[in-house]
C-alpha cells in the first residue's frame, strides 16, 4: 500500500502550526468615549459626539499642556468628531447635517470652537482653515474640577448648550436644532 503523500503533508503542516492566543493593544491611556444629545431616553440621537478623554494627572492644562492660541483638537488621539442627525445653528451659522471634525483654539478668557469638513484625521495635524464649515466664540468659566476632559449637553427650552470641561475650565457652545 502506498502512503497517502497529501496526509502525510497536511499531518506535519498541523504539527508545526504555532497555536497562540490573539494579541490585543493595552487599554488606551485616552479611551474613547461618546457623548449623545437625544430630547427623552427613548428618542433616537440629534447629536453624537465621538472624542478622546485624556486626563489631567496633576498637569496645569490650558496655557501649558494644551497651548493658548493654537488649534486644539478637543481631547487626544483621533481628532473629536461631531454628527448633526439634523441641520443646526452652531453659534451663530447654519450648519446641514451630517459629520464634522470639531477642533478648538483656547484662549485664557474665550474659545473659538470650529466645525471642520476634513474628516478622519489624527489630532490636528491636517488642520486646514479651508475646510472650516462654522466657527463658534464662548466664553471660559470656572468650576469644580473635572480630572478627565468632558463634553455634554445641557438644555433649557428650545436652546441646547454643548459644555467642554477639563480642569477647572468650562466653555459652553450654544446649539439650535432647525
Amino acid at each position: 500500500m502506498k502512503p497517502n503523500y497529501i496526509i502525510i503533508l497536511f499531518v506535519l503542516f498541523v504539527s508545526n502550526i504555532e497555536l497562540s492566543a490573539q494579541q490585543f493593544k493595552p487599554v488606551d491611556k485616552s479611551p474613547h468615549d461618546i457623548a449623545y444629545y437625544r430630547t427623552n431616553k427613548l428618542s433616537p440621537p440629534i447629536i453624537k459626539i465621538l472624542y478622546g478623554r485624556p486626563q489631567k494627572n496633576g498637569r496645569i492644562i490650558f496655557g501649558d499642556l494644551v497651548p493658548y492660541d493654537k488649534v486644539w483638537r478637543l481631547g487626544a488621539n483621533e481628532a473629536t468628531e461631531i454628527t448633526f442627525f439634523q441641520d443646526v445653528i452652531f453659534g451663530d451659522k447654519k450648519v446641514k447635517k451630517g459629520t464634522y471634525v470639531m477642533y478648538a483654539i483656547p484662549h485664557e478668557k474665550e474659545w473659538t470652537v470650529i466645525l471642520s469638513s476634513n474628516l478622519d484625521v489624527w489630532g490636528t495635524y491636517d488642520y486646514e482653515a479651508k475646510y472650516d464649515v462654522a466657527r463658534a466664540i464662548a466664553k471660559v468659566s470656572k468650576a469644580e474640577l473635572i480630572e478627565a476632559f468632558s463634553i455634554g449637553f445641557k438644555d433649557k427650552k428650545d436652546k441646547i448648550s454643548m459644555v467642554l470641561a477639563w480642569g477647572t475650565t468650562r466653555i459652553t457652545i450654544p446649539i439650535s436644532i432647525q
